[in-house]
C-alpha cells in the first residue's frame, strides 16, 4: 500500500507488511517518537527518536521488520523512553555495552592467543614450524583454554591441559604447549590484558618422559634390499619422489615438504632452501645427485605449475601430510624400521663409517656450526658436499645392485 493510504496510527500490521518503497527511504511515526522506516530497496525496520542529555536529537535502530514486530518495538520503544527521562542516553550505554563485549573478547585465551601467533608469523618462522603450533593450537589448547577469560584461566586449567596432553604418551608436545601457553600468558601480561600467569610452574609438575630413542633407521647391510623395494614401491609420484629426495640429500621430512620450485636448480643440481625454513636460520644449499635430477625432472612435469614440489589435497593441505613420507616405507614392509628422519641418521653412519669427515656430514645434514662462519656460510663445504652425495646416491645404488663395498675415506672420494 503507499503511505497516503495510511489511516490510524499506531500502524497496523496489514500496513507494516503492504508498505511499498519509493524511490528514496522514508520514515512514518507510529507513536510516541517510534518510527517505521522502508528503505528504498523495500528493507524495513524500527527506528526511536529521542532528544539526547545534551539537547540534540538522535536515532536509535531498534529491529528489522517482520523480526521485530510492532508490539515488540513500541514495548522496546517504552522501555527506551524510561532510560531517556532518567537522564541517560540509550545509544552511549549500548555503545558502552558493545565496547564492553569487545574488551572481553581481547581478554579471552583465544584472543590472546591468535595475536601471539600473528606476531610469530612476523619473525621469520618456518612455514612447519607455524603449522605445527597452529596444529596443536586447534587440536590441545584452545579446546581448553580458548573460550575462557584470561582473568579466569586457573592454575588447574592449565595442569589438566597438560596431564591430557601427556595422557596419550605425546610428552614432546606437551612441552611445546607448556612453552606455549607460557608465552601467550607472557605477552598478554606485558600488553596490559591480565595480571593472571597460571601456566608459569607447569614443568615442576610434568611428567617424566621416556627415553628419547633414536628415529627407527637402517645400516647398511639393509640398505641394498630396502633400496630395490623402494625402487618397485606403488606409492604415487609425489610420494615416492619426496621419500627418495629424503634418502639422496639426509633432508629433515619437513624441509622435503615445503620444499618450491623456485628453490630448485636443475642446471646447477643445486636446492637452495631459504632461513626463514631452517632451523639454524641461514640459507641452506643441498647439492642434488644425478639421480635426484632425474626424479625432479619427471616430478616436475606433474606439479611443475605448482608453487611446491608435492602440492596437497585440497586448500587446507598446501603439501603433502607430515605422514606420506612414512606411509611410502611402511608401505614396502619396512613400518617401524625406518622413518623420514632416520633417513638422516642412516646417511650420517653410512658416510662417517666410510671415512667422510664429520664436518661436510654435519653441514650436509644441516646442523647449526658455532661462530662467525656458522651464521654467514650458507653454502658450507659444498664442492665437498656436491662429491659426497653423489658418492652417497651412486653407493645406494651398488648397495641395491648386490655390489657391497666397504671402504674408507680415501676410498670414497
Amino acid at each position: 500500500m503507499k503511505r497516503a493510504d495510511i489511516k490510524r496510527r499506531p500502524l497496523a500490521d496489514t500496513t507494516l507488511a503492504g508498505l511499498e518503497a519509493e524511490p528514496k527511504e522514508y520514515r512514518e511515526l507510529d507513536g510516541s517518537g517510534l518510527y517505521f522506516r522502508v528503505k528504498s530497496d523495500g528493507g524495513k525496520s524500527w527506528q526511536l527518536r529521542y532528544k539526547r542529555p545534551a539537547g540534540n536529537w538522535a536515532w536509535m535502530g531498534l529491529g528489522g521488520y517482520p523480526e521485530v514486530s510492532g508490539a515488540v518495538a513500541r514495548e522496546k520503544a517504552a522501555e527506551l523512553r524510561k532510560v531517556v527521562s532518567s537522564g541517560a542516553d540509550p545509544l552511549e550505554q549500548k555503545r558502552s555495552a558493545k565496547a564492553a563485549i569487545d574488551i572481553a573478547k581481547a581478554r579471552t585465551f583465544r584472543a590472546a592467543a591468535d595475536a601471539w601467533l600473528k606476531a610469530k608469523e612476523g619473525k621469520g618462522l618456518a612455514p612447519s614450524t607455524l603449522n605445527k603450533i597452529r596444529t596443536y593450537l586447534d587440536k590441545d589448547i584452545l579446546p581448553a583454554l580458548g573460550d575462557k577469560l584470561l582473568d579466569d584461566i586457573t592454575r588447574t586449567d592449565c595442569a589438566d591441559l597438560q596431564a591430557s596432553i601427556e595422557a596419550r604418551d605425546a610428552h614432546n608436545v606437551a612441552e611445546k604447549c607448556r612453552t606455549w601457553v607460557n608465552q601467550i600468558f607472557g605477552r598478554a601480561i606485558g600488553l596490559g590484558l591480565t595480571e593472571n600467569d597460571p601456566g608459569s610452574r607447569l614443568r615442576d609438575i610434568a611428567a617424566q618422559a621416556p627415553k628419547t630413542q633414536q628415529h627407527p633407521h637402517l645400516l647398511e647391510h639393509e640398505l641394498g634390499e630396502f633400496v630395490q623395494a623402494l625402487k618397485n614401491t606403488p606409492s604415487r609420484l609425489t610420494a615416492r619422489t619426496a621419500a627418495w629426495l629424503c634418502l639422496w640429500t639426509a633432508s629433515r621430512p619437513g624441509m622435503v615438504r615445503f620444499a618450491e620450485w623456485k628453490e630448485i636448480d636443475l642446471e646447477k643440481a643445486l636446492w637452495t632452501t631459504p632461513a626463514e625454513k631452517m632451523k639454524m636460520r641461514r640459507d641452506f644449499v643441498s647439492p642434488l645427485p644425478k639421480q635426484a635430477i632425474e626424479a625432479l625432472k619427471e616430478l616436475q612435469a606433474l606439479t611443475g605449475r605448482s608453487r611446491w614440489l608435492f602440492p596437497g589435497v585440497g586448500a587446507k593441505n598446501p603439501t603433502i601430510s607430515e605422514n606420506t613420507i612414512n606411509k611410502v616405507f611402511s608401505t614396502i614392509g619396512y613400518k617401524g624400521r625406518l622413518v623420514g628422519h632416520g633417513t638422516r641418521h642412516t646417511a650420517s653412519t653410512l658416510l662417517r663409517e666410510h671415512g667422510w669427515p664429520k664436518e661436510h656430514v654435519e653441514a650436509q645434514l644441516a646442523h647449526k656450526e658455532q661462530g662467525i662462519s656458522g651464521i654467514y656460510n650458507k653454502a658450507q663445504y659444498l664442492d665437498n658436499r656436491i662429491k659426497m652425495m653423489q658418492w652417497y646416491a651412486d653407493h645406494l645404488e651398488e648397495l641395491s645392485a648386490g655390489n657391497v663395498v666397504h671402504g674408507d675415506f680415501g676410498k670414497a672420494i
